[in-house]
């Protein structure tokens, strides 16, 4: 299949300002999160992919420049495997600088829309696992080491949760999973 001709706007929207306030769309509130609770609350907001990739629409965009849950799916995949790469970084370095990741480029690059939908459920299910094992060997003295991404965006283990726990679980919204 060729490049779908339309591509969704690139994502400029800063979502750091969920770590603030509930977000407006979803709903989701940082500041309820239990950061000693992210392994299970990763694997509960990754558990529903599994039937949505299963589904019959899974590869249709619902719109031209609205992903497809196989889209959507690709993209928590691979947010669940850059974060696990940025925990690892602020555990072993000092206030690293995360490595830039395009994730609009990432989409168009791998070819989301042509991944196998089994596939990727497979990939997101290894990949929510890894990411849970990571946030469980978190020790209580590591949440307050800092991390800053590539947009200046300064980050510690603990807010770096806490956002990260909103895209995995703000992504369902977009696939009708409420």
């Amino acid at each position: 299949m060729e490049t779908p001709l339309a591509q969704p706007d690139p994502e400029d929207k800063d979502w750091t300002f969920v770590l603030d306030r509930p977000c407006p769309e979803c709903g989701f509130a940082a500041a309820d999160v239990d950061v000693t609770d992210l392994p299970d609350l990763v694997l509960a907001a990754t558990a529903p992919w599994a039937q949505v990739l299963a589904g019959p629409n899974a590869t249709v965009r619902p719109a031209p420049q609205v992903w497809s849950p196989l889209e959507y799916a690709c993209h928590v995949r691979d947010v669940l495997r850059v974060f696990s790469g940025r925990v690892e970084l602020i555990r072993t370095q000092d206030d690293p600088l995360f490595p830039n990741w395009d994730q609009d480029a990432t989409a168009i690059e791998d070819r989301y829309w042509e991944q196998d939908p089994a596939v990727v459920a497979a990939e997101l299910h290894h990949a929510a696992r890894a990411i849970s094992a990571d946030w469980a060997d978190v020790r209580a003295d590591e949440w307050s080491r800092p991390g800053t991404r590539s947009n200046g965006s300064k980050f510690t283990l603990d807010t770096l949760g806490r956002y990260f726990l909103h895209d995995i679980t703000h992504h369902l919204i977009d696939v009708g999973v409420h």
